[in-house]
């Protein structure tokens, strides 16, 4: 017979992953698909996405055992909430899920503290600050076009920029150099630096997603000495302890997003600066789990944290 369980699902901008776990913490399934953020990718493709991830984590568990459901979002909408209760409903679970934004998701990722703060940076970045487990305040999030800094996507165009500046002005290639012209043109040839600065702009005006994957070419650069790159990843780092230095009063805080989660320069570069800012610093872990653990406190709210998180 199963367990009574809960369902946690991470949507994000990159991949789906959903989490069954019984009430105690216990991992009874775990699924992963593609892009479930509706905003980026349409309601439809993003609720196909939940339901192949979903699919694979409830295996044969009973569904008529769910207690609960937590749906940690980056891009919410009535069309999206409903395609996820369909979905339920069309499962067996009878329970159609909660839905939630991505930021407290991402908190609880890293820790069970029901006070503290948040600095996320991915594709877009955020600060916020937790009081009993709630939003209290919020900075930047503002997106790609006007805010976001140190995100991937402001390190890629900033990487991007100085690229394309340096050959307008027909400077010695560096290695960033070097990265982002092979990043935009592969194996095309154009015989002079203005004509690949000018191609590489077109190529971004055509598709400005693309500069957010230039960001890891930053840090590849920044590793080994490249002095433009080294200054985006310092300028990156200032950005960020800046706007979760607007929030944060107390309490941890938790790095979240591909940006400061993976190791590399801006990871470093951020935690040297937070010494003096936080008592201490967490490392978001499993955002399915989290979401699980979401819905399990909802049920219970000495639900243990460490269970449903650790992976």
């Amino acid at each position: 017979m199963t367990k009574p369980f809960v369902v946690g699902v991470d949507a994000g901008a990159t991949s789906t992953r959903v989490a069954v776990h019984a009430l105690d913490g216990t991992r009874l399934g775990y699924g992963t698909a593609g892009p479930g953020n509706p905003s980026a990718h349409g309601v439809d493709k993003a609720a196909g996405a939940v339901r192949e991830a979903l699919t694979i984590a409830l295996g044969d568990l009973d569904p008529d055992a769910v207690r609960g459901s937590v749906a940690g979002v980056a891009g919410q909408s009535p069309a999206f909430a409903q395609a996820l209760a369909d979905l339920w409903h069309a499962t067996g679970l009878p329970i159609a899920p909660t839905m939630v934004k991505d930021v407290p998701i991402a908190y609880a990722a890293g820790t069970g503290s029901p006070d503290g703060s948040l600095l996320l940076s991915g594709t877009g970045a955020v600060a916020a600050r937790f009081a009993g487990h709630e939003v209290e305040a919020i900075a930047d999030g503002l997106g790609w076009l006007l805010g976001d800094a140190g995100s991937g996507f402001w390190i890629g165009r900033a990487g991007a920029k100085a690229a394309v500046e340096a050959l307008d002005r027909d400077e010695p290639e560096g290695e960033l150099v070097a990265l982002v012209c092979a990043h935009f043109l592969g194996e095309e040839s154009w015989p002079t630096a203005r004509l690949r600065a000018d191609r590489i702009v077109r190529l971004a005006q055509a598709d400005h997603m693309r500069l957010a994957a230039v960001s890891r070419l930053v840090g590849k650069a920044a590793e080994n000495g490249d002095r433009a790159a080294t200054a985006i990843v310092e300028e990156a780092a200032r950005e960020l302890v800046a706007t979760v230095g607007r929030v944060h009063r107390g309490g941890p805080i938790v790095l979240a997003g591909s940006v400061l989660t993976n190791e590399g320069p801006v990871r470093r570069a951020v935690l040297e600066r937070l010494g003096e800012l936080a008592e201490r610093v967490e490392t978001a872990r499993d955002g399915a789990g989290a979401a699980a653990w979401t819905a399990a406190r909802l049920l219970d709210p000495t639900a243990p944290h460490a269970p449903f998180t650790r992976g």
